[in-house]
């Protein structure tokens, strides 16, 4: 079998290589063409044939001592598919690697999740900095809880690199955004550069199936006095009483982290003592309890490992000592959670994990609980205090260590940050966003449904109705209108402020025909298509394109989504507009409107499409 000297011309981004101080300005195109140009020279004069290659044929140029380029061909995960390993090689130690991809007539999609999400990423900016999740509402200058190292190219190129890299990413809107390695550390910068005929047939090769989850009721978060049990007990009782009178008897009672703290005092205090299971104080529905992987360093939780000689149960800073010496005490390394001094749970100890997944358990039994959220899943501590961290931690290795174990506990789990981690049976908590307007608000929620979708994630919970994060001006009822109807068509629907305390009468009765329709007609259709993604991996929730994945008019589409192929949601998010522009996807395609039975053609625009504060432009096809 020959290898073809000839293949199908590809869109290519162009990239600037910098290594240290010199700028390798050669494009991807060129470099691809050295590589083609080697492979026949090779093949003419007999040096190797492609039967007995043991190995992929390999590229390699080097820059005045500076740094040294491999590029290899590597093998296709599609038949239109061609895939190039990328490594560069610093030659000295003060050589800093970067890689930068233009956003020049490409749109790029995945990698981060960021403040004021944008769809597709040309539109963002944020500085070098380490490719790393964080908590956007106590960081905001820094990357999301949700990081992959995946970026999708609207041109059908992709880039994934290598987990054990220590990354850096920078984002220069509308320019190019750059992967980057740490100078001191003279670092090979690796990644996997895949090129498909178009940007659908990329993403279908590379998404990851996750098992259904199949929560189906609304959450409504507890607000309530938590200063005591019996407070936060009858707090329960009167909310879950409020909403059986307003005909919303069903969902899930979501108690923060403090109020669970203080209803598992008294286990965390005598933790011997046999304690008999509690009511049920949601009930008839449901409680959610939250825990996370801090301890306060003047908590009973912390002080008792302390005295009990379990200090491994922290992560911990490990000093070096003389081999005369004897050995030194593990120092915990502390940081900082909601205000106060804490140790954090060391994932990389079994006996550790197996401790706290046991307490977990006790209180989710003893509180009656039916799910758990965990919150601090993301960041990494050990390069918030400038330390370098054990290998297994590098970058989000916290993350995913902690997500892993977590899954163990069952499909009713919750986590708040994701890495590497979108094939476990859990739920994830979207970051929570401003109650306005902006794409740090209302206009932020579509393009991160869509980049958690993409990133594999498809069974997240939403930010509650109306936003978490309070903004200037007060509740605004046309906001919370138009934020059910998003959350309306997704996982979950999740509430902070009810209908009743925010809005008019006619704003509680939408509330109900909103959650039946989330029961009816919308988890049918997820789980008819988490079949598909789990036969597939195709993404329940898919971006414009993913019916037009030629259509440049497609790429920039961030106010629609579809479920699956047949349903496409179009919601107003503009203040005040009453009307709006819809992309039907699709060439060739038929989409009916199933309020007036109105068909329209796919691959076109609809002008001035009416739709008043009650309504939300759907379409099927």
């Amino acid at each position: 079998r020959t290898m073809p000297l000839a293949r199908p011309t590809r869109q290519i981004p162009d990239a600037a290589w910098t290594t240290g101080i010199r700028e390798m300005t050669e494009p991807w195109k060129g470099a691809l063409g050295c590589l083609g140009v080697a492979v026949f020279f090779a093949m003419t004069i007999g040096i190797i044939s492609w039967q007995a290659l043991e190995q992929p044929p390999e590229f390699c140029y080097a820059w005045e001592e500076e740094a040294e380029l491999r590029l290899s061909l590597e093998p296709s995960p599609g038949a239109a598919t061609e895939c190039y390993g990328v490594r560069w090689t610093p030659l000295r130690p003060d050589v800093a690697l970067k890689d930068c991809f233009s956003m020049a007539n490409i749109s790029w999609y995945g990698g981060v999740s960021i403040p004021a999400q944008r769809w597709p990423l040309n539109g963002a900016e944020s500085p070098a900095q380490p490719l790393v999740s964080g908590d956007l509402s106590t960081d905001p200058a820094g990357y999301g809880p949700v990081v992959e190292r995946y970026f999708l190219g609207s041109t059908g190129v992709t880039v994934t690199v290598a987990p054990d890299v220590p990354l850096f990413l920078s984002l220069e809107r509308d320019k190019h955004f750059c992967l980057a390695t740490a100078g001191r550390a003279a670092e090979p910068l690796r990644y996997l550069l895949c090129l498909s005929p178009d940007v659908a047939a990329a993403q279908q090769l590379v998404s990851l199936p996750q098992p259904f989850l199949s929560r189906r009721s609304p959450i409504w978060r507890y607000h309530g006095p938590e200063g005591s049990a019996a407070k936060i007990k009858r707090g329960l009782r009167a909310l879950a009483r409020r909403l059986k009178r307003h005909h919303l008897q069903e969902g899930v009672l979501a108690l923060g982290e403090q109020g669970t703290a203080v209803l598992a005092a008294a286990d965390d205090a005598a933790p011997g003592r046999t304690r008999r299971r509690e009511a049920a104080v949601a009930s008839p529905l449901q409680l959610c309890i939250t825990l996370s992987p801090y301890a306060s360093i003047a908590s009973p939780l912390f002080l008792r490992s302390l005295r009990d000689g379990a200090p491994g149960r922290w992560l911990s800073l490990r000093p070096r000592s003389c081999s005369q010496s004897p050995p030194l005490a593990q120092v915990p390394l502390l940081t900082t959670w909601k205000g106060q001094l804490c140790a954090r749970l060391n994932v990389t100890s079994e006996a550790a994990l197996s401790w706290y997944l046991a307490r977990a358990r006790r209180l989710q039994q003893l509180l009656g609980a039916t799910y758990v959220a965990f919150e601090g899943a993301e960041g990494n501590a050990f390069l918030e205090q400038a330390v370098p961290p054990p290998a297994e931690l590098v970058g989000d290795g916290y993350t995913e260590a902690l997500a892993a174990a977590l899954a163990t506990l069952g499909n009713t789990t919750i986590i708040s940050a994701g890495a590497r981690s979108s094939h476990l049976p859990l739920f994830v908590q979207m970051s929570p966003l401003r109650s306005d307007w902006s794409h740090a608000g209302l206009k932020g929620l579509i393009p991160s449904v869509l980049h958690y979708s993409l990133l594999g994630y498809n069974f997240f919970i939403p930010d509650a109705v109306g936003g978490s994060l309070p903004s200037a001006s007060a509740v605004d009822p046309e906001l919370y209108v138009r934020w059910l109807q998003i959350v309306t068509f997704l996982p979950v629907m999740a509430f902070s402020t009810p209908p009743w305390l925010c809005c008019d009468a006619w704003v509680l009765n939408l509330t109900r025909r909103c959650i039946q329709r989330h029961r009816d007609f919308v988890v049918p259709l997820l789980m008819k298509y988490s079949e598909e993604w789990l036969r597939l991996g195709y993404p329940i929730f898919r971006p414009a394109w993913w019916l037009s994945p030629t259509d440049p008019a497609a790429f920039t589409v961030e106010d629609e989504f579809l479920i699956g192929d047949e349903v496409l949601v179009a919601p107003i998010t503009e203040k005040g507009r009453r009307w709006r522009d819809i992309y039907l996807p699709g060439a060739g395609q038929l989409w009916v409107d199933p309020s007036t039975a109105r068909v329209f053609d796919g691959g076109a625009v609809l002008r001035n499409f009416s739709a008043s504060l009650a309504e939300v432009p759907v379409f099927i096809k």
